[in-house]
């Protein structure tokens, strides 16, 4: 493995085609602060343009994935208060950038789960493109019971993960799921027993660094952009995928495997 910009928090490695994510503060049970998400975002956008990546994967180093924001720190009653609008004026450029970031960027994004996933660990798990969760994991929104209001995407992932009523519940009411719950209301992709978490995720993560990297990454745009693209555009968005993955390496290789009857090799070019 090759460092790929760590920080204070964050362990960022490459490891061959694999770009690993670890937030590393398991004694606040992986709680971010700017510095972290800063280094997330950093290295999601590099990974996005790297050649040799092919999939991004995002994990929580000890018992728990990600706590949330550090709020307790940042509200801390010792030193300094900020000015007045520092929330609004941060955000944009922390949580309110990577969880964009993570939607958008073409390189596969796998969260694997396990522990609490609260707040901005939650909505991690739902913009990532796999989310696979211990069974016994937790996930909540602490925003209500904290007496502040939800942040990092929250109300626009819910109501089109889980629906409108699922939302409230989760938002409002506070509710906690664990992961096979999480899993039923489709939130991750799958709950697996803890001993099985890693088997699982390497699974996946080989699964999609050895796929046509180029056509996942444009499938990827093409979901995204067909969650607001009315049916005539979103078509011309196809037309132009295809186009694009069409001349692609892999597309000839996948064209090549099918009539020699084999499994493809694809390089992801």
């Amino acid at each position: 493995m090759t460092d790929y910009g760590s920080v204070d928090g964050l362990s960022a490695r490459l490891d061959d085609a694999v770009v690993r994510l670890e937030l590393d503060r398991p004694a606040k049970r992986n709680a971010v602060d700017d510095v972290m998400i800063g280094g997330l975002i950093d290295a999601i956008d590099r990974a996005g343009r790297d050649e040799a990546v092919r999939v991004i994967v995002v994990s929580g180093a000890g018992d728990h994935f990600c706590a949330g924001a550090d709020i307790v720190a940042r509200n801390a009653p010792s030193g300094e208060r900020p000015r007045v609008g520092s929330i609004q004026r941060r955000l944009p450029s922390l949580a309110h950038r990577l969880i964009p970031l993570v939607l958008e960027v073409q390189t596969p994004v796998v969260c694997r789960v396990q522990g609490w996933a609260a707040g901005i660990g939650f909505q991690l798990a739902l913009a990532a493109d796999f989310a696979v969760a211990a069974s016994d994991a937790r996930f909540w929104e602490p925003f209500a019971e904290r007496g502040f209001t939800p942040d990092s995407g929250a109300t626009w992932l819910l109501p089109r993960r889980v629906g409108p009523v699922r939302a409230r519940e989760l938002l409002v009411l506070g509710r906690a799921l664990d992961g096979g719950e999480a899993a039923e209301w489709g939130i991750v992709h799958r709950a697996v027993p803890t001993d099985r978490l890693d088997v699982e995720v390497g699974d996946l993560v080989d699964r999609l660094a050895t796929g046509p990297t180029v056509a996942l990454g444009l499938t990827k745009w093409l979901l995204a952009a067909g969650e607001t693209e009315p049916l005539d555009a979103q078509l011309h968005n196809e037309a132009l995928a295809l186009e694009l993955s069409s001349r692609s390496g892999d597309f000839r290789e996948g064209l090549a495997a099918f009539a020699q009857k084999r499994p493809p090799e694809f390089k992801g070019r």
